[in-house]
């Protein structure tokens, strides 16, 4: 199980590393070499991410299988909405996915699907963990994008948005780093317990007591 652990940790923070790297070139200096050769790279560092998400989407512990296909079937959707974006939006406009979203804020509709799966899996780590930043991240996630979306937001709220989306990103993704291994095994006694007939579990309490 530690290296399935290992992998679904290892596609959060491809994820993570995947947006700060394109989210940073909102912020770099117009004339940055560095800020050329992400932008000449948003579409590949999009797809890393998104791919690196599904990983982990595939291998996230929850005991709720119903809400683990939900966040499944969003993120395939978003992958879908994007490719379908890419394809018959973007490319006939001579622009890359993600220049075309933040061109056509209504692009949000296809894509979005994908950060909401991504919204559920921040908000299942604050909740299990006691995780602020990603307890934030539950927040600071559809704010920015609905703010798109509707056009309700200005730029410089955007771009507030996206840096504090980029610092919890960070430490969402540090400290991934130093949590026990067993958080993300989980624990299925209690399920399994449940699923029992009352005489098992008479049984199974009499046992202890003794």
């Amino acid at each position: 199980m530690w290296y399935q652990v290992t992998l679904y940790r290892g596609g959060l923070v491809t994820s993570a590393l995947s947006f700060i790297a394109a989210a940073s070139t909102a912020f770099l200096p117009d004339n940055s070499i560095a800020k050329a050769l992400l932008q000449q790279n948003l579409d590949t560092l999009y797809a890393l991410g998104a791919g690196s998400l599904g990983l982990s989407l595939v291998l996230i512990h929850i005991y709720v299988t119903p809400i683990k296909r939900t966040l499944q079937i969003l993120w395939a959707l978003g992958l879908l909405g994007s490719l379908a974006t890419s394809l018959n939006l973007a490319q006939p406009a001579g622009e890359g996915l993600v220049e075309y979203v933040i061109d056509n804020p209504v692009a949000v509709w296809f894509v979005g699907p994908l950060f909401a799966s991504l919204t559920g899996l921040v908000f299942k780590e604050g909740l299990c963990y006691g995780k602020l930043e990603a307890a934030a991240l539950t927040f600071v996630i559809p704010t920015l994008l609905l703010g798109h979306l509707t056009g309700l937001m200005d730029d410089n709220t955007k771009l507030g948005l996206l840096g504090v989306w980029m610092a919890l990103f960070v430490v969402f993704a540090s400290r991934k780093f130093t949590q026990p291994i067993k958080d993300d095994i989980g624990d299925k006694s209690v399920f399994m317990f449940n699923a029992k007939s009352e005489e098992e579990k008479a049984v199974i309490l009499r046992q202890r007591e003794e």
